[in-house]
């Protein structure tokens, strides 16, 4: 891991109109490095990623993408900067074919058909089952299929920053398993930095260097991942260990 830090979250408060979820988050994430945020339902994880991706502005605090603030940035300048975005629950376009499914994360480049037609057997490549269903609807695919076309809509913005937002949710463990070695792909081979948020524990931190842990929406725990997995705290209260 090198010390260029690519994004921050610096004293961040935020919530919804006048409920606050976020007290005082500072988090680092570094280039070429996967990190996890992993904590209970309502710990305010997916909070944390809103305000990230820009569709949430903090109360106070700051945003940082490549020593940069865009806190007051919105969604469509944050992904032109190079932050890709694969939400929670996929919300793709279910009347749309996977490969207008897959275009749609491109829209904001300005680019030929030849980079856009190369740029999707890049995705064709790394998420195999797509290719031969690229003509199918989305809303026919299986949760896996569901999860890698989201995500393969998100590598087609051409992110430096991949942030994926509920990696395993509702998919089988072989699935979860071969989408975490493409990640794990893309950081080594491609120089992605990735971002997950999680909430299988186990799975979150297989795949990562490093991991926060969030509870009532405040960061109580961050560490390398191997140490995560040996600490007694998160042995029982998030793996079932006693």
């Amino acid at each position: 891991m090198n010390n260029d830090i690519l994004l921050q979250a610096i004293g961040v408060n935020a919530g919804y109109g006048a409920i606050q979820v976020l007290w005082d988050v500072n988090f680092e994430l570094y280039k070429r490095e996967i990190v996890c945020i992993i904590g209970a339902n309502g710990a305010g994880k997916s909070t944390l990623l809103n305000n990230i991706v820009g569709t949430l502005k903090p109360f106070n605090g700051q945003i940082k993408y490549e020593e940069k603030e865009i806190t007051r940035f919105d969604s469509s300048e944050r992904i032109k900067m190079g932050i890709g975005y694969a939400p929670e629950g996929r919300h793709l376009f279910f009347g749309l074919t996977v490969e207008d499914n897959l275009l749609m994360g491109a829209f904001q480049r300005k680019v030929n058909r030849k980079i856009l037609k190369d740029d999707l057997e890049f995705v064709y490549n790394l998420f195999k089952p797509l290719k031969g269903y690229r003509n199918k609807y989305a809303g026919n695919l299986s949760g896996g299929e569901q999860q890698m076309c989201a995500i393969g809509r998100a590598l087609m913005s051409k992110p430096k920053l991949l942030i994926i937002d509920e990696l395993s949710l509702g998919l089988a463990p072989v699935i979860v398993d071969d989408i975490t070695e493409t990640i794990l792909k893309l950081r080594d081979e491609e120089d992605l930095s990735i971002l997950i948020v999680e909430q299988d524990v186990q799975v979150a931190l297989d795949i990562a260097d490093r991991g926060y842990v969030l509870e009532n929406g405040a960061v109580v725990m961050k560490d390398s991942s191997e140490n995560l997995s040996k600490n007694k705290h998160i042995k029982t209260a998030y793996l079932g260990i006693a």
